[in-house]
């Protein structure tokens, strides 16, 4: 296994080795009586030169980029097909080496994280030379379908379709564009029927194509009385993902018809940047079908080193936890790759916005013509291959370019920046821009991420200060401060990247360990950890309000590590989470009206500590049920400001609701409250957070006679009508190092099964904090974990991934809180 301890640098040889995938293969069809023989390749890793038959058919040097080369000439019966692969690495160097009129940063990574260098010359994932959360593997191979096509006349080469709602005419129609090559020397007539039976639309429309590549754009109005009760597709919690079955006939007065069948789903999307009353600068916000969306979600990395790991169940799996932990968005980060179908496919089905960057991140590129050449025909395809999903709502033009160069991390001189602001503007706007304006008018362009938006357009698009909170959206990582104190985050308008490492679970990591690295400070946890001080900020930030483990058996005592750093993670996401969610309809001092919180980072690449909150192979941290929880569409989250506890009302629901709002003291000796305070005819407005309760800490102390800040913990939780219920929210009112009157709860749970989810009774002698349920590798995920367990009895429920039996989850049980640490 590559994953395997120390073998990411112990592999290294095989990415500086070139290596030739060859075969031979019989022609299963009779060449003659085609007019044209192609040859395919959907994805070439990424630097090679093509032959059959020992005639070189051209190269390849970008990964992300279809090929077609034309064989008709070269085919025969029986063939010899090469694909020569250059090391990627030499391959970057050589290109680095080469641009001799000024250096293009970063040459290389840190060296804390074991990669290689000059990434930002090839067309190739970028992490895939490293990364602070993922190792060095530069693969080369064919990571795509290849495929012979064989054709007369003409051929579909793409065809995409887009929805619009033209307000004028209160109708929807679709564009539909196709890309034909056509062989004969002179045009070819035709029909296109294009049938939505559902919506009752036949359209028939004639076509002309041209000899040689073009495209054919068809626009397609939906039936003026079924166009009103079109079903729009909406984010996940805002409504259905409704998606329209749809035929489209080509039939050509030559040669044959070729049929097509797509879905449809309608629906718009605008990123709406307007002056705010009170505030200087500008929203920064998304509308779709019209109405405002709160993005709740995270950051998407690739799932694996090897791309061909990643199969339809892995994405299946990662993107239902994303759905299943409340969430509607995930950026596609710039340094990995454009997804493979079935990814925006699933997004489509789940209602997970998609914010897509182009493949650029963290680097200056080069611009010279045939870099750009190559990145044209990479966008051009990837816009035409992807802008069918709804899912999608977003290009960016890359990851944190615009602040590279607006914040020097490169430390160039100040007379040489100018240089750098052409290139960037060359690559980003006269080039991507460009195309993607062109390809798709049905989603708006951001050149990057984070930038101030139309303030960035406006400074010629590298702004002053990409992070300013007034506009756009800011990314903001701080491991210096204390993660529980709210006010060290910004009151941004969008957060679109934030957040803080844990370690994954000892089951993830036993996989790929021996015993001996079963320690913190093992040479295998230094290794894995590619984040410079990365280890020991966990422990740091874990020392402001835990006691860190002093066990003397050292597996018990890497356990319980292990266990820290997940929970330190989890309630400092939930705590900067519920601080964008709660500012979102206020303005403060200027700033405010934030409306999105998408973390840093969904998934893993491999397992290591990174600020994943799902592990490699899809285990759930601590922190993703606690995000289930942080993106409820309907929580109450309490903060303090000068002595002032504040509860607020968080509310996706599209309607007003009148609920009751319950506040608990608990001490933390006793499983009996101390106090309960309710309060009736609270109002969560629509799609809104507003404030339902405010009190000083020391009145409420007061009124609850026996409670201390630390001797006691406040819940709370809002109930309404129907069954309308938020999670039950938590405060702590001092670190819990400093808690009196914790005490070693004896826990216990029993297991049974019902029909194919599995029962856990959980029992408690003692309030327990954070409470975890681990079953090892038996594959599935709790309904809630890693909870404050305030009462005698809780029922969690276990959904199985993978067929499972009480036996085996009573064998692999264990039971932790943190009172359990010693």
């Amino acid at each position: 296994d590559p994953y395997y301890r120390f073998n990411d640098v112990m592999y290294r040889w095989i990415s500086l080795d070139n290596w030739t995938y060859s075969r031979t293969y019989k022609t299963p069809f009779d060449v003659r009586k085609w007019q044209k023989v192609n040859l395919v390749f959907e994805g070439v890793d990424t630097v090679a030169q093509i032959l059959i038959n020992n005639i070189t058919l051209g190269r390849t040097d970008n990964m992300f980029n279809r090929y077609s080369f034309d064989i008709t000439s070269v085919i025969k019966e029986v063939n010899f097909v090469e694909v020569r692969f250059l090391s990627a690495i030499s391959y970057a160097a050589e290109q680095s080496r080469c641009h001799k009129a000024y250096s293009i940063p970063p040459a290389c990574p840190p060296p804390v994280q074991k990669g290689e260098c000059h990434a930002n010359f090839i067309r190739k994932e970028q992490c895939s030379f490293s990364w602070d959360w993922g190792p060095s593997f530069p693969t080369q191979g064919i990571w795509k379908d290849v495929r012979i096509e064989a054709y007369n006349h003409y051929h579909l080469i793409d065809f995409s379709l887009t929805s619009f709602f033209v307000k004028s005419a209160q109708q929807w129609s679709l564009e539909i564009e196709t890309v034909f090559d056509v062989v004969s020397s002179k045009p070819i007539a035709g029909l296109v029927t294009v049938n939505i039976p559902k919506l009752q639309t036949q359209q028939t429309l004639s076509v002309m194509l041209q000899p040689g590549e073009g495209s054919i754009v068809l626009r397609v109005n939906i039936n003026k009385v079924r166009s009103s009760t079109v079903e729009a597709w909406w984010p996940n919690g805002h409504g259905k993902q409704t998606g329209y079955n749809m035929t489209t006939t080509f039939i050509m007065e030559t040669g044959y018809q070729i049929e097509k069948f797509s879905k449809a789903y309608f629906r718009t999307v605008e990123l709406v940047q307007e002056p705010i009353p009170g505030s200087l600068g500008l929203s920064f916000y998304f509308k779709i079908n019209g109405r405002p969306i709160f993005l709740k979600g995270s950051n998407w990395i690739p799932a694996d080193s090897f791309q061909d790991r990643v199969t339809y169940d892995t994405l299946w799996l990662l993107l239902k936890s994303a759905a299943d932990a409340n969430m509607n968005a995930l950026r596609v980060w710039g340094g990995g790759v454009y997804e493979q179908d079935e990814f925006y496919d699933i997004c489509d089905e789940l209602g997970i916005m998609i914010w897509q960057d182009f493949m650029f991140a963290c680097a200056l590129y080069p611009t010279d013509q045939s870099y750009l050449e190559s990145v044209k025909a990479e966008v051009s395809y990837q816009v035409r291959r992807l802008k069918s999903h709804p899912s999608i709502i977003l290009w960016s033009g890359n990851n944190e370019n615009e602040a590279a160069i607006a914040t020097n991390w490169f430390s160039i001189p100040y007379a040489d920046i100018e240089v750098y602001i052409k290139d960037y503007v060359m690559l980003y706007v006269k080039t991507i821009r460009e195309i993607v304006l062109a390809e798709d008018k049905s989603r708006p362009f951001v050149a990057s991420s984070p930038t101030n938006g139309l303030e960035s357009v406006k400074e010629g698009w590298v702004s002053q200060n990409p992070y300013d909170t007034h506009y756009g959206d800011t990314h903001f990582y701080n491991y210096s401060s204390d993660c529980w104190n709210w006010t060290v985050y910004p009151k941004t308008r969008f957060a679109s990247e934030y957040g803080f490492q844990s370690w994954p679970s000892f089951s993830t990591i036993k996989k790929i360990s021996s015993t001996e690295d079963w320690s913190y400070t093992s040479s295998f946890c230094h290794h894995r950890q590619h984040h410079e001080d990365g280890n020991d900020q966990m422990l740091w930030q874990i020392g402001l309000h835990f006691k860190l483990p002093q066990s003397t058996d050292p597996i018990k005592k890497f356990k319980d590590t292990i266990y820290l750093t997940q929970v330190m993670q989890a309630q400092c996401i939930k705590t900067e989470t519920e601080f964008y969610r709660f500012s979102q309809s206020e303005i403060i001092k200027g700033e405010g009206h934030t409306m999105g919180a998408l973390y840093w980072q969904l998934n893993d690449i491999w397992q290591a500590p990174s600020w994943a909150s799902l592990e490699y192979g899809g285990k759930w941290k601590l922190l993703h049920y606690f995000a289930r929880n942080f993106f409820a569409p309907l929580l109450p989250v309490a903060y303090e400001d000068k002595g002032v506890l504040y509860i607020y009302g968080v509310s996706d629901l599209h309607v007003d609701h009148r609920l009751t709002l319950r506040v608990i003291a608990h001490a933390w000796s006793s499983l009996e409250p101390v106090c309960t305070l309710t309060k009736d005819g609270v109002i969560a407005k629509a799609q809104s957070a507003v404030p339902i309760y405010k009190e000083p800490i020391n009145d409420f102390l007061e009124r609850c006679r026996n409670c201390t800040r630390k001797s006691c913990v406040i819940t709370f939780c809002l109930v309404g009508e129907g069954g309308l219920q938020s999670p039950t929210n938590h405060h702590f009112l001092s670190s819990l190092k400093d808690a009196v009157g914790l005490q070693k709860s004896q826990l216990s749970a029993s297991v049974s099964q019902q029909d194919d989810v599995y029962i856990f009774v959980l029992q408690t002698t003692a309030i327990a904090p954070f409470v975890s349920l681990d079953v090892g590798s038996i594959k599935g995920r709790f309904s809630d974990n890693g909870f404050l367990m305030t009462e005698k009895k809780k029922v969690v429920v276990f959904y199985p991934w993978e067929p499972t039996s009480v036996e085996e989850l009573e064998k692999s049980l264990t039971l932790t809180s943190l009172v359990d640490v010693v």
